[in-house]
Parts: C-alpha cells; sequence; structure tokens
C-alpha cells in the first residue's frame, strides 16, 4: 500500500510538472479531464448517476436507514442529466481558451439549462436534487479547477501556479507531521478525529514557510509569497473537511479508485479544489497583478 501510494504519487507530481510548465491547451485539456473525472465521481456520491465501486463498499443498511434524501440510485454511469454538467464544463474550458472573461459565466449558463431542459422533458425521472447537484458539481469541479489555468496564466503565472500546491499539499504535509508530535486538540472530530488544532496552525506556518523559501529562491516577493500560500493553507483546509462531510453524509469511504493509493479525484484535490481560486485572487490583489 505504501509503494503503490508513493509511486501514484510521484506519476500525479511528474504529471503536475509537465502539464503546468508547458501550459497552454495541455494544461486546459489536462484539467478538463480531471475536472470531467472529478465531476463523475461527485455526481455518483450524489447519485446524480449510479455508484462507483469504490462509492459501494461501506453502503448498506445502516446506510439506507439514516439517508434522509429520497432518491433511488440510477442504473448508469452517465445519463442525460450528468452529460448536461460535462458539457457545461466542455463550454467553460473553451471559453477560459479563448480568454473572453464574459464568456466564463456561458458554462455554468449552459449547465443550469440543459438541466433544466432534462428535469421538465424527463419529469418524474429526476428530483429537485439532483438538478442541483448536477449544477454544484460542474462548478466544485471545472470551475474551481479552472483557477489553475487563470493562475498559470498571469504575469510570472509559471513561478505562481505552483503555490496551488504549495499551500494545499505542502500545508497538508506540515499539518500531519506536527499533529502527530504535539497534536491534542482535536479540529474536527466528526468530520476527521485525526485532525488537530496544532497540525492546522502547523500547516498554515509551514506552508507561509514554504511560500517565502520558494519566493527567495526565484526573487520573488517573499512576504506577499508568504501571506498567499499562509491563506492558501488555511482555505485548503476547509477543501479537506468540505469533501470529508459529503462522504460522511452520503456514507462513503473514498470517491473513487482513480489514483491507487489515494482513491479517486476528489479524495486527492479536494484541497486544490479550494486554494487555486484563493491563490488567483490573492496574487492579483497582493501582488497587484490586476
Amino acid at each position: 500500500m505504501f509503494w503503490t501510494r508513493l509511486i501514484s504519487g510521484i506519476v500525479l507530481v511528474l504529471i503536475a510538472l509537465a502539464t503546468i510548465i508547458t501550459g497552454g491547451p495541455v494544461l486546459l485539456v489536462t484539467l478538463l479531464l480531471v475536472s470531467l473525472a472529478g465531476m463523475n465521481e461527485f455526481y455518483g456520491a450524489l447519485l446524480v448517476v449510479r455508484r462507483n465501486k469504490a462509492q459501494k463498499h461501506v453502503e448498506g443498511a445502516e446506510y439506507k436507514a439514516r439517508s434522509k434524501d429520497a432518491v433511488d440510485e440510477p442504473d448508469t454511469a452517465v445519463n442525460l442529466l450528468s452529460a448536461s454538467g460535462f458539457i457545461g464544463a466542455i463550454v467553460y474550458y473553451i471559453a477560459l481558451y479563448m480568454g473572453q472573461p464574459l464568456f466564463y459565466l456561458l458554462g455554468i449558463t449552459v449547465t443550469f439549462l440543459l438541466a433544466m431542459f432534462v428535469y421538465v422533458f424527463s419529469y418524474p425521472k429526476y428530483k429537485a436534487e439532483q438538478i442541483t447537484a448536477c449544477l454544484f458539481g460542474m462548478i466544485y469541479l471545472a470551475v474551481m479547477l479552472g483557477f489553475i489555468y487563470l493562475t498559470r496564466c498571469l504575469e510570472s503565472g509559471k513561478i505562481l501556479v505552483w503555490l496551488i500546491f504549495l499551500s494545499s499539499w505542502g500545508s497538508d504535509t506540515c499539518a500531519y507531521c506536527v499533529g502527530r508530535l504535539i497534536g491534542k486538540h482535536k479540529m474536527a472530530p466528526v468530520l476527521s478525529p485525526k485532525k488537530s488544532v496544532e497540525g492546522g496552525i502547523g500547516g498554515v506556518v509551514g506552508a507561509a514557510l514554504l511560500g517565502a523559501v520558494y519566493a527567495a529562491v526565484f526573487k520573488q516577493q517573499i512576504v506577499g509569497y508568504a501571506i498567499i500560500c499562509g491563506a492558501g493553507a488555511l482555505i485548503s483546509m476547509v477543501g479537506d473537511l468540505a469533501a470529508s462531510a459529503v462522504k460522511r453524509d452520503k456514507g462513503i469511504k473514498d470517491y473513487g479508485k482513480l489514483i491507487p493509493g489515494h482513491g479517486g479525484i476528489l479524495d486527492r484535490f479536494d484541497s486544490v479544489i479550494f486554494t487555486a481560486p484563493i491563490i488567483y485572487f490573492l496574487s492579483l490583489a497582493v501582488l497587484g497583478l490586476y
């Protein structure tokens, strides 16, 4: 298990290096594929489509007894409703490539209109909760991950974009180490019993220090990079806990098995999803790139 996780992690890093350094259409297409895979996992968890194998193995009578929703599990892995989200995501990434900010809303609009079209003309096949999940999943994955591309397109974006991963994966590592050493007070005992307040503080401080060192190496604004990474780390914890909350609510352990040893896209990129837009906007505000 350890070696599987390690090898998968190395492969992820290599893919990230290759696509982000290259940038342009290569990065855009990679993010689109990651978004579509993550959306499919999310749609399975919220019963927009049939659940995958990873989402089924802890489901049982206990989950069904405590479930408050009346949505029956669909019998297909892809349907018209999920296709609405996928089409909206594709439209959104085409708009990103065109570089027309006003068109960015087009992807969300397309998803909403298509989902409502499917809802109305196939009624009562889908529930209102599934329509909401369809739009939310598109925003949660496609729009939020799209900020990696937008950050890469900024001035000095080739350097700035790595702050997204430093503040998410870096803070996660720092939080784990500090938590193991001195962690005593639980941060969110129901959602993640192993996370501690001390570990959280260590993650934020560690990410800020990583940002400062990174800035010094590339001769950038040390204080600005430290602030951006520290704030990103704080938000990344919310992303991690949010993904855990959905899993707890829906009675699943992992979102998928796409990445051996790590789970699904949402299991590995949960914090990055929240960090990406924060790094983008903080880069504009703190570094004066707007």
